[in-house]
């Protein structure tokens, strides 16, 4: 049997394998152009030739020999109208919910508390108040955990307030009166308060903004989005 004919075989009966080829070279061209970032996933689309990366929380698209990308755009289905892209990227970013450590968390309960949420929030942030003032006081029969997330650079003094609101005597009142009515507990912090171990959930997890909220089947939603839509969400979810 000539080289040729093996390679026909090879290429007839194990067409994954020159895929998996393809794309681990690829990968490497793109982690070699952009060394700061770490290529997650690689799969080709069945649209003209285009490959799904995915890296750095966020879909981008190629070719096999890395010539073009397109960054920021989706690929939407003209007749069900369907963004295909976010659909993916729901699925790519999703959370294992279970594994999350919520003793690290605020844990407040509406009603009967039947339905979870998590959110990632800055005491400092103007859209996570706006979400507890104008969206949250809606909801009913939710537990919420409330992880807070001081992003430093663009608020200097959150971590400080984080700190009193976990060290108070009722963490839970502590940041519903902070997040509703501007008051920050009195005295001094006595207690060691999980902000290191959140910062470094949030990294692992990707959160680059707040507030971020995470519902039980492990899909993101970000900012403050209308009640409505989170009641969208907790209906959509399926644990």
């Amino acid at each position: 049997m000539t080289i040729f004919r093996k390679i026909a075989l090879l290429i007839l009966f194990y067409p994954s394998f020159f895929l998996m080829a393809d794309e681990a070279n690829l990968k490497k061209m793109i982690e070699a152009s952009y060394p700061k970032y770490k290529v997650e996933s690689i799969k080709k689309t069945s649209y003209s030739g285009l490959y799904e990366v995915f890296m750095g929380g966020q879909i981008i698209y190629t070719d096999e020999k890395f010539s073009f990308l397109i960054a920021e755009g989706h690929i939407v289905d003209p007749k069900t109208k369907k963004d295909l892209t976010g659909e993916r990227l729901e699925d790519l970013t999703k959370v294992d919910f279970s594994s999350l450590p919520l003793n690290y968390a605020i844990k407040v309960v509406k009603g009967d508390g039947s339905r979870k949420l998590v959110v990632f929030a800055d005491v400092d942030c103007p859209f996570c108040k706006r979400l507890e003032q104008n969206e949250f006081t809606h909801l009913n029969n939710v537990t919420i955990y409330t992880f807070l997330f001081p992003i430093e650079k663009l608020h200097p003094d959150a971590k400080n307030k984080s700190q009193l609101i976990w060290c108070a005597k009722d963490r839970s009142k502590a940041w519903t009166d902070w997040s509703l009515n501007d008051v920050l507990p009195s005295g001094k912090v006595a207690c060691e308060a999980p902000t290191d171990q959140t910062l470094e959930l949030g990294s692992k997890l990707g959160i680059t903004s707040t507030p971020t909220l995470i519902f039980s089947d492990g899909k993101r939603m970000l900012g403050a989005q209308p009640y409505k839509e989170i009641e969208k969400a907790f209906n959509n979810s399926k644990p």
